[in-house]
């Protein structure tokens, strides 16, 4: 992950705000992410197309409460809130692990997956999602969410196996 200093052979050399901002001209890549090994695939994926394309990476969790209706809940709003922004910081951990040189930022959001990350892939090159999420349907080749991208995204869309 990018920092505001470098260091560079024992010498300390420091980048302004904006250059850690990505500018129209750089490629961006949005990749959705929710725990699963589906989605730790499409984040590796996403990272290594980030490092030949020189792209931003967004990093993006989409989450809603109740999460599934009819059921007693056992967490709270604010656990599940918090739930998600630790799946997205482990992500951004991640990135900056392998991939120091990857400008990486993360969201999560209160929102339908699907709606999510379409919203979220305006103006980008790329969107990536795992084939299947949490979901547990396991015979389908494609979830409901990469469905829903497939159908609705401004953008390509790679759905990783």
């Amino acid at each position: 992950m990018n920092t505001d200093a470098s260091s560079t052979t024992g010498t300390a050399a420091v980048r302004s705000k904006a250059a850690l901002e990505p500018s129209a001209l750089q490629p961006r890549i949005v990749v959705g992410i929710d725990g699963s090994s589906e989605s730790v695939r499409a984040l590796d994926w996403a990272i290594t197309q980030a490092q030949q394309s020189g792209a931003t990476l967004d990093i993006v969790t989409a989450w809603m409460f109740p999460m599934a209706i009819g059921y007693a809940f056992t967490t709270t709003v604010d656990e599940v809130r918090q739930q998600a922004r630790s799946v997205v910081d482990d992500a951004i951990g991640h990135v900056a692990d392998v991939a120091p040189e990857v400008v990486v930022r993360g969201e999560a959001t209160e929102q339908p997956p699907g709606p999510a990350l379409v919203k979220a892939s305006q103006g980008a090159d790329l969107l990536i999602v795992g084939s299947r999420g949490m979901g547990g349907f396991e015979e389908l080749l494609v979830g409901s969410v990469g469905h829903y991208c497939m159908r609705r995204a401004p953008c390509s869309v790679v759905i990783v196996r």
